[in-house]
């Protein structure tokens, strides 16, 4: 390996269809984290609710059991890994969540397998949408985040700023920009977009928010149908996609579905999505359009 490819930073974004089925999961997450560090990423970002859609508060329960196991595939592996979002009983001093509520919380464990970083999900998702499922309030589940997370992630004797997003967080350009007056180098967006809401606005959202703080942007998925335990039937947008500081998609997965293998022992029941942060080219984009030297309402 050259030492060109040797000072690139390379991020895996990982599409899941999680079920309800936690230990099944866990083992898609190993395996793609596998994958990922054998193709030479340092950074893989896993998508929102990585251990399982729906069944919040029994997946809160194991919070601490879950983030151990996750932590040890980091260490194992020798890799950056991004848990998306897990369900989470407390805040980050330790106080239970009150009235019966938890945080929607995504983390950042480092290749030694400590926890560099903890982001509660500050915008939750309120809206109603023309799917089986009609209307959707995280605030009945979850209580929102106040403190916006930046990271630093060490990789090639160079040190990249973090930002940490979730999901409906992608619809606010101020928390991007935010993260961006912070220092971020690269912003995560782990996500469980609606079908509909996910085919309308995914790629747009992603691609403003680059735009907006001229940072690589993460955008992990969850994709296709969730089956829950009540019979109820959820399906999500998928389409993971990194993009670049400038509104380029720089590699995508263009599916909600994942490709299954004829044979389903060779399926691998996730699909990922690799990309180099070029930093010397972002570094000269914002210095051509210099648009946080001319910002001036925030």
């Amino acid at each position: 390996m050259n030492s060109k490819q040797n000072n690139q930073f390379t991020t895996a974004a990982i599409q899941m269809n999680s079920q309800q089925n936690i230990e099944q999961n866990l083992a898609t997450i190993k395996s793609a984290i596998i994958d990922a560090s054998a193709q030479g990423a340092q950074l893989v970002v896993l998508p929102e609710n990585c251990c399982s859609m729906g069944e919040q508060f029994a997946t809160a329960e194991r919070f601490d059991d879950l983030s151990a196991m996750i932590a040890d595939y980091a260490r194992t592996y020798g890799v950056y890994v991004l848990a998306g979002s897990l369900p989470c009983p407390y805040r980050p001093d330790g106080i239970v969540v009150p009235d019966g509520r938890l945080r929607q919380v995504s983390q950042l464990f480092a290749p030694d397998g400590t926890r560099a970083a903890r982001y509660d999900k500050i915008h939750l998702f309120t809206a109603t949408v023309a799917d089986k499922h009609g209307s959707y309030n995280e605030a009945a589940t979850f209580e929102p985040g106040t403190q916006t997370v930046i990271t630093p992630i060490e990789a090639n004797d160079t040190v990249y700023q973090l930002g940490m997003m979730v999901c409906f967080d992608l619809r606010f350009p101020a928390l991007a920009q935010r993260l961006r007056q912070a220092g971020a180098d690269i912003l995560s967006a782990p996500s469980a977009f609606t079908y509909l809401t996910g085919q309308a606005h995914w790629s747009l959202l992603l691609q403003a928010r680059a735009l907006d703080s001229q940072c690589m942007v993460i955008g992990a998925a969850q994709g296709g149908d969730h089956i829950y335990k009540n019979g109820d039937i959820r399906q999500t947008w998928g389409h993971t996609a990194i993009t670049a500081y400038d509104g380029t998609v720089i590699n995508h997965y263009d599916d909600s579905v994942l490709n299954e293998a004829t044979d389903p022992e060779d399926s691998k029941h996730y699909a990922m999505v690799l990309a180099s942060l070029d930093q010397h080219a972002q570094q000269q984009g914002r210095q051509k359009m210099p648009i946080f030297d001319c910002h001036r309402l925030a």
